[in-house]
């Protein structure tokens, strides 16, 4: 591909504040969780409409916390969404339950009240819900839905900051939801997670697995102008965030309303550039919210070229697309398992591909990028 400029799929934006933070953070001396983890958290939680904020070390931990939370043990059923990054699923297994894989809707990606229903046994205990690619499920329902079922439900809300339900923040009155600062996604720590929740006894409980166990954190323990004998209080894990991560994050945090905005905009110009190209169905927002479209997806619908070939012909002319959203029950880590027929979740993996979607693309880059679709539709 030499001489053919690459249009990346993804470019977290970070500058020279952020550099400056973690600089700062560095000079202080203080780079374990700290004073800045604590200041990340609460404002974290105040974004999205929680009571409380725990940082952790990514969403996938954060995911296991809340199972441990909800004292899913061995023998358990968890439903969870095969169409969802593997870490959704494999939260499950670490907790010795066994994940039931349910089939989302066409329009979002999403499990819903009827696709949970469908494989929901005496032995379920939780769902993991997932707002896909940063389009927010249902929450009303599905809250409505695993309250009188009388289970948990736990959001993975990894890739949803700055998406909206019902016009308020996705996870406001969550139980329970687990945030992702991968690259990937809209605002990063490079790697980190966030645990939100209302229960201050669920927030105190979280403090502790993350940390060992302790009933008293590290840098409460080194700010107390006395001894501090620490207690470990239960079997936990170290799942962490450095206070170097968290002063990026309250940077980036910062930047979150614009970069919604921006991604808004430039989905909508996608949308309308797709709009006469038969047999292309780009993502929108639901009825009752509105995506941050971290990630934007077509659907391939009777189109004239197999989604493999569109990869291969725009990667060719210098367009770095991906396939859409995986399927973990056809992977080889999932090799074997039982499960019910999920005709949409395999559809979607199998027709769907993301397009390039960030801060420094441009209208020329996204013409580039429609033209090639619009010539492998002429075909």
């Amino acid at each position: 591909m030499a001489g053919v400029q690459v249009i990346p799929v993804m470019i977290p934006q970070l500058g020279e504040e952020e550099a400056q933070a973690a600089a700062e953070a560095i000079r202080s001396g203080w780079v374990a969780q700290g004073p800045r983890v604590a200041r990340f958290e609460t404002e974290f939680a105040a974004v999205v409409g929680a009571g409380h904020g725990v940082a952790v070390s990514s969403c996938t931990t954060g995911l296991h916390l809340a199972l441990v939370l909800l004292d899913i043990k061995p023998g358990d059923e968890v439903i969870v969404p095969s169409l969802s990054f593997i870490a959704t699923a494999n939260a499950v297994r670490y907790v010795g339950a066994t994940p039931v894989f349910a089939d989302v809707e066409l329009a979002t990606g999403n499990v819903t009240v009827e696709t949970i229903d469908a494989v929901r046994t005496d032995r379920t205990r939780a769902v993991i819900a997932v707002h896909q690619g940063g389009v927010p499920f249902d929450t009303a329902a599905l809250r409505k839905a695993t309250d009188g079922w009388g289970i948990g439900l736990v959001e993975d809300a990894a890739c949803a900051a700055g998406s909206t339900v019902y016009g308020a923040p996705a996870g406001t009155g969550a139980k329970v939801a687990a945030w992702s600062f991968h690259p990937r996604k809209l605002i990063t720590t490079g790697e980190g997670g966030m645990v939100t929740v209302d229960d201050p006894a669920f927030a105190t409980r979280l403090k502790r697995l993350r940390e060992h166990g302790m009933n008293v954190s590290a840098a409460d323990r080194h700010a107390s102008k006395q001894p501090v004998l620490e207690a470990y209080l239960e079997t936990a894990y170290n799942y962490r965030m450095t206070d170097i991560q968290a002063a990026v994050g309250l940077v980036q945090l910062g930047r979150l309303p614009g970069l919604v905005a921006q991604r808004r905009e430039l989905a909508a110009r996608y949308q309308e550039l797709l709009a006469d190209i038969d047999g292309l169905v780009p993502v929108r927002d639901p009825a009752y919210g509105q995506t941050n479209y971290q990630s934007f997806w077509v659907l391939l619908d009777g189109f004239r070229v197999s989604r493999d070939e569109v990869l291969t012909e725009l990667a060719a002319r210098g367009v770095s697309a991906r396939r859409g959203i995986m399927a973990a029950h056809l992977e080889p880590a999932y090799e074997g398992v039982t499960t019910a027929p999920l005709p949409v979740t395999e559809r979607i993996t199998r027709e769907s591909l993301i397009l390039p979607l960030h801060h420094q693309l441009t209208e020329e880059n996204q013409n580039h990028i429609v033209g090639v679709l619009r010539e492998l539709a002429s075909r």
